[in-house]
């Protein structure tokens, strides 16, 4: 009986779990929707914000509407009329107080992550952490610069090292790039590998261990 439970169990888990992430980011996209309903309400007219109010009673329509916003919104700044439009925006949100701050952070870190240029988050490696003798998988997010990087001496790494089962919370650190052997698995694999605790390994030929890593150092 234990054994048929079990096996149940893993059967529906990964289904059971996809559904409540897929409901929650509909969730999530639908009361935004909600808000922005809200604020059309107080300024368009009495009888168009009266049809508008009854489009948020749909459940889904909010995550259609914000799909197309978004394509709709990448497909304007990407263009030389909707570059100077985003500076215009940018340059007005840093001069609000306490907002500008916010604004600016995000941003920096947000385009620093997503963009096709840059290299954070698109190598994992293999680090000592958190003592010699320990390994655990890290994600390479730069190097450190300015008066960082002139303390530090010789040439170091930036490093995002993940907790499991939930990689999105962790530690930053600073390691010499000597110290850091490259791993040949994906970020997608290195993800399913810590999130799993280790149990979804990696395929045979994409990943080495401490002792059969490659010695030659982050390139």
């Amino acid at each position: 009986m234990k054994k048929y439970l079990i096996a149940g169990l893993l059967t529906w888990l990964p289904l059971a779990i996809t559904v409540w992430v897929l409901l929650w980011v509909q969730g999530l996209l639908d009361g935004v929707f909600r808000m922005l309903l809200k604020v059309a309400g107080v300024v368009l007219p009495a009888g168009a914000a009266e049809g508008l109010s009854q489009l948020g009673a749909w459940p889904g329509v909010g995550v259609l509407v914000m799909l197309m916003l978004m394509l709709a919104t990448g497909m304007f700044v990407t263009n030389i009329f909707g570059q100077w439009w985003l500076r215009q925006w940018d340059a007005l949100m840093s001069r609000i107080p306490i907002v500008k701050s916010i604004y600016s952070s995000v941003k920096q870190v947000s385009d620093t992550l997503f963009s096709s240029n840059g290299n954070a988050f698109r190598e994992a490696v293999l680090v000592p952490y958190p003592h010699a003798g320990s390994w655990t998988i890290a994600f390479v997010t730069g190097k450190p610069g300015g008066e960082v990087a002139s303390q530090l001496g010789e040439e170091h790494v930036s490093l995002y090292v993940p907790t499991t089962p939930n990689p999105t919370s962790g530690f930053f650190l600073m390691m010499p790039r000597s110290s850091v052997r490259p791993l040949q698995m994906s970020v997608d694999e290195a993800l399913k590998y810590i999130i799993s605790m280790g149990v979804v390994t990696p395929p045979a030929g994409h990943a080495h261990g401490p002792e059969e890593a490659d010695p030659n150092p982050v390139g």
